[in-house]
Order: structure tokens, then sequence, then C-alpha cells
């Protein structure tokens, strides 16, 4: 997906070679540049009503405090690199986040990368960022991986810690069309 102050320079293929890939490229509201979503990530849209506390960088650094715990029950080490957005791992993201608020609402969000093929973040320059890597649990972690539904779970909980909600699952629609 393309963002909003996503610049197509970030592409480093032709559009015409995605399609021939099966990969689609999609201007999206959220913020940020370019990145990719595809099987193997958790991808996340918290929509949440800002009204009492008008503050998306406070949103935004609380999401990175979310995805940070969801890792470190895993025994990775995430930060924040000062100045970018995301959960990192040494000089490798591995979450994005790219959110929008629309009259204090927010909507867009995040993707973890649990056991994404990193192969496709090569025809990308991610988050128009030069120097930096990405990552992945299943690649920090290898065969002791978690199942996508275990970092799930993970992100609910975690969620409802650092938001102060009270969690509960609705509907699920996980690997069916809609």
């Amino acid at each position: 997906t393309l963002g909003r102050r996503g610049k197509k320079e970030n592409l480093l293929v032709e559009e015409s070679f995605l399609k021939e890939k099966g990969i689609g490229l999609y201007n999206v509201e959220r913020g940020g540049d370019i990145t990719y979503h595809g099987p193997g990530q958790v991808v996340g849209y918290p929509i949440l009503n800002l009204n009492q506390n008008r503050d998306i960088h406070k949103l935004v650094r609380s999401v990175e405090d979310v995805l940070i715990k969801v890792i470190r029950l895993y025994g990775i080490d995430g930060k924040r690199i000062k100045g970018l957005t995301g959960v990192w791992v040494g000089n490798e993201k591995i979450a994005a986040i790219g959110m929008a608020v629309k009259k204090w609402i927010s909507f867009h969000g995040f993707a973890l990368n649990v056991s994404t093929n990193l192969d496709y973040f090569k025809y990308i320059r991610p988050c128009g960022i030069d120097d930096k890597g990405v990552t992945s649990i299943e690649r920090i972690l290898g065969k002791n991986s978690p199942s996508i539904e275990d970092v799930e779970r993970d992100i609910i909980e975690q969620f409802g810690e650092v938001f102060g909600f009270a969690m509960k699952r609705g509907f699920e629609f996980i690997g069916k069309e809609l």
C-alpha cells in the first residue's frame, strides 16, 4: 500500500512486474509511505474515538507500546527509533504503523511481521527508509516462532492493558472472504 506521503520512487520495480506476480498496489488514506501487506502478518485496524484525548501521536506511541510488549513476550527486544514510526529490532523494522484520523475517529493501523515472506520487501523501499531493513518474529526465532493465532491473542490482551480496555473477542473472519 502507498500511504498519503507515499512516493512512487520508493517502488523499486515496475507496476507491471507487480501485476505479473499477482501483487496489488493500492493508494490508501493512512499516514506513511509504502509498505507491504500479505500472508504471515497480523494486521490490526484499531477504530477508536479520540474525541476526549485529541492526541494522534499518543495513539501511535501507544500502538507501538502494544507491539513492543507483544514481541517481548517471545523474548524479542523491540524498541522505537527516534524520528521513525514503528517497532524495531536492532535496525530492522518488525512492525509498521500507518494510521489516519477522520472526525477524531482512528482508522488504518499496524502490520506486525510474524511469518511474513520478507522477499516482497525487496520490491519497495519500506516506509521510504534507505538505511534500515525488515525482519519478522519467525526470522528471529526460527522454529520456536509462535503461531499467528497466538500473536493475535497476545495483541488483543496487550491492547487492553495499554489502552485500559476490557477486551472481548468479536466476530472472526480470519481466512475467510467477506
